[in-house]
């Protein structure tokens, strides 16, 4: 009882004046909270839990807390959401549980609670299951908390999501001023694609010669679904896109190779009357675009592919596998829970379903990403999401069931391909601008509704509420006609431009790229696109390789195991080679081309966990001082110096041999090689496999020791210790 009383009386002095220095958002505000609130860190014993205040706005959950964990050197600070908070999107489901009475209730939007909570466990999107205790804490003040946080995760209309109150605040302030903290003017580079311009620069980038921007779709007259600009074969006019309004309402051109094919998307026609007429027309135009008049090739998705249903299934079984206990998976049950899609380009491609908003979604931005080192670029996949997700009308208000109320709707289609994209990114590291850490945070950002990009199944929708806001709010709206959801490619929105370091890839060998600029099409090569340069990366050394693989046996960019197993299973079936094991054989015996076309390896032992987005809340995945992420930081300390001895050299030469100006320019590396000169140099601080991210703080359910995931870790009994990364040269 005395330490009980000890620690509310540190609780009370510590937390007086503390409200005041919280930062809310625009438009945020506090709807309820309760004090002596203790938030669970461990379930085996409460030393290491956190005493607080539980407060929910109508944007997050929040946890205030006098008690400070040790904070990582490198960690990212998010600018919209502290260490605690939970954005109310990212609730999955809102649990209150009594001890006493032995009963436990999921709560839903404006639903009763009879008897007064214990103990509250809010289940979330991304794979976190947070704990909140009320033993301190007033019954009264603790059950209106659990039934505010239940109500305002549970939005009723697209207009109560918080991202309107915040963005109408924008519409009330002087012009030229900051909105929200943020510039405005913003300086960002990612084509949106909701003009004219963005797209004919796309077809000018690709060399789709014999593709036009058509513009009749203007006021969403002709469909609904599709932007209000998009592309079309030259040979088809305007007339006959109205003729076939009702049923070509959603053929959209993605994407031209160099070679003239062309990847199209289109939805299955309704009226089997109308079908191969509509066919006909459009594989002929499509036909009429390609150098060689090649054939159309089509491939009907909804026949080859899962369903939406099967997606959301697989997400619930790998949310069991790697968060909620029990865990009594065995090895195989494992491995069948991961899934890759593989599909190979043909010279002109077609990729049809029902809607064309979910899949096809996957399969076109897979098929560039592959294909287009432009796409593998930070700002050209930025715009490859912008373009073949966001303005072609995927659905994401209802596949992130936003409102709550259409669960069949429900479906992670967006994540699947963040997934994939990491998978590739994976076996090919180099050849990505970006890093993972990038994909985490993009996949985090989903939960964060106040961005356009993540908020809408459609870009008439985001015009429609906007509008019908706005009216409500009495909101002079001017030229715009609506308001402008910032999107989440405006990355100084979330991040400070030192944590925003994070997304550069140290590896990224760079490629020579197009831009279209004036009205021409120029190219560029990246500065560390050197082929001798490349060739040092084809693998790591045999000390540092995790897995069953001998220190003697070479280990190929493209995994020798490939071929091991097909010349195995050759053996078996006996069988003639067909044109496509054929050239998937030669593929993964050609060296790397990171500049060219990369295709997945799809067996199961090429197949990783994400463990910065799938298992960061997991007590496995923390492996202090050691794994991929020192070597990480040490390559890119590595990096950054030879850079920073570059310039130096440089200067050198142009100095006539003294180097007066030892300024360098600041690096895109996070982790700089050298100290200031009025700074010694501090010991080098190791990094946690949850870089950048918190879990420890996160981390609110039973410990899982003894478990099979440890098995899946790349090996985490062998991971190196800091001493062998510290004696490795490089």
């Amino acid at each position: 009882q005395q330490l009980i009383c000890f620690n509310r009386a540190s609780f009370s002095s510590n937390m007086k004046g503390e409200g005041s220095s919280l930062c809310y958002l625009s438009g945020e505000i506090v709807v309820n909270e309760a004090n002596f609130v203790r938030k669970c860190i461990g379930a085996e014993s409460c030393q290491d839990d956190l005493w607080g205040k539980l407060v929910c706005t109508n944007f997050k959950v929040s946890f205030i807390s006098h008690n400070s964990l040790p904070r990582q050197r490198f960690q990212c600070t998010h600018r919209l959401l502290g260490e605690h908070d939970i954005p109310l999107a990212c609730v999955e489901q809102v649990v209150t549980v009594n001890d006493v009475k032995g009963k436990q209730k999921i709560l839903g939007s404006n639903q009763k609670l009879k008897f007064n909570p214990t103990e509250l466990i809010l289940y979330c999107k991304d794979f976190r299951i947070i704990r909140f205790r009320f033993d301190e804490a007033g019954p009264e003040s603790a059950k209106k908390v659990c039934l505010a946080i239940a109500h305002y995760s549970h939005p009723a209309d697209p207009q109560l999501l918080f991202g309107f109150e915040y963005v109408g605040k924008r519409y009330h302030g002087s012009a030229g001023e900051q909105v929200n903290g943020v510039d405005p003017g913003g300086g960002m580079q990612t084509p949106l694609f909701d003009c004219s311009s963005d797209w004919d620069r796309e077809i000018k980038r690709t060399g789709a010669s014999e593709w036009r921007v058509c513009t009749i779709n203007q006021g969403y007259f002709i469909s609904p679904s599709l932007p209000e600009f998009f592309v079309v074969p030259v040979s088809l006019a305007d007339q006959d896109l109205k003729q076939y309004a009702c049923f070509f309402y959603s053929h959209k051109w993605c994407w031209n190779h160099s070679s003239g094919s062309a990847l199209v998307r289109m939805s299955n026609i309704s009226d089997p009357q109308q079908q191969r007429k509509v066919e006909q027309r459009i594989s002929s135009a499509i036909t009429k675009s390609h150098p060689l008049r090649s054939d159309v090739f089509k491939s009907d998705l909804d026949k080859t592919l899962p369903n939406i249903q099967d997606i959301q299934a697989a997400l619930l079984k790998l949310r069991q596998i790697c968060v909620i206990d029990p865990f009594e998976e065995s090895e195989e049950k494992w491995l069948s829970s991961l899934e890759m899609i593989n599909d190979l380009l043909y010279s002109v491609w077609v990729c049809t379903e029902n809607e064309d908003r979910d899949l096809s979604c996957v399969i076109s931005c897979l098929v560039q990403l592959m294909c287009d080192p432009h796409c593998r670029s930070l700002h050209g996949f930025q715009g490859l999401i912008q373009k073949e997700w966001v303005m072609a009308g995927h659905r994401f208000l209802d596949r992130c069931n936003h409102l709550k109320k259409n669960d069949k709707e429900e479906s992670p289609v967006f994540l699947l391909f963040l997934d994939c994209a990491w998978q590739l990114w994976n076996q090919y590291p180099a050849a990505f601008e970006f890093t993972d850490v990038y994909l985490t945070v993009l996949g985090d950002s989903m939960w964060v509704p106040i961005f356009s990009t993540f908020l809408f199944n459609c870009p008439r929708q985001r015009a429609e509420n906007s509008r019908d806001f706005a009216s409500s709010k009495s909101i002079h709206l001017g030229q715009d006609q609506a308001l402008r959801f910032p999107p989440v490619w405006d990355w100084s929105q979330q991040f400070s431009l030192k944590d925003q370091t994070l997304f550069n890839n140290p590896l990224y060998v760079g490629k020579i790229a197009t831009c279209v600029q004036n009205g021409t099409v120029k190219t560029f090569t990246h500065r560390r696109s050197k082929k001798n340069y490349s060739s040092t990366l084809r693998g790591l050394p045999s000390a540092l390789r995790n897995g069953s693989i001998g220190p003697n046996d070479t280990l190929a960019r493209r995994n020798s195991l490939v071929l091991r197993l097909r010349s195995d299973l050759s053996q078996v079936r006996e069988q003639q080679e067909t044109p496509s094991e054929r050239f998937i054989r030669d593929f993964f015996s050609r060296p790397v081309d990171l500049q060219g076309l990369l295709l997945p390896q799809l067996l199961p032992s090429h197949l990783s966990v994400w463990k910065l987005y799938f298992l960061r809340w997991v007590p496995e995945a923390q492996i202090p001082q050691g794994g991929p992420i020192t070597t990480f930081h040490k390559l890119s300390v590595l990096t950054d110096e030879i850079e920073m001895l570059q310039n130096q050299l440089k200067q050198y030469k142009g100095a006539g041999g003294t180097p007066n100006n030892l300024h360098v320019e600041p690096s895109k590396m996070y982790f700089k090689s050298t100290s200031t000169p009025h700074q010694p140099p501090a010991p080098p601080e190791y990094l946690s496999s949850s870089f950048p991210f918190s879990p420890v703080g996160n981390l609110c359910r039973p410990g899982i020791l003894g478990t099979p995931l440890s098995k899946f870790l790349n090996g985490a009994k062998i991971w190196l210790s800091t001493e062998t990364l510290a004696n490795e040269t490089f």
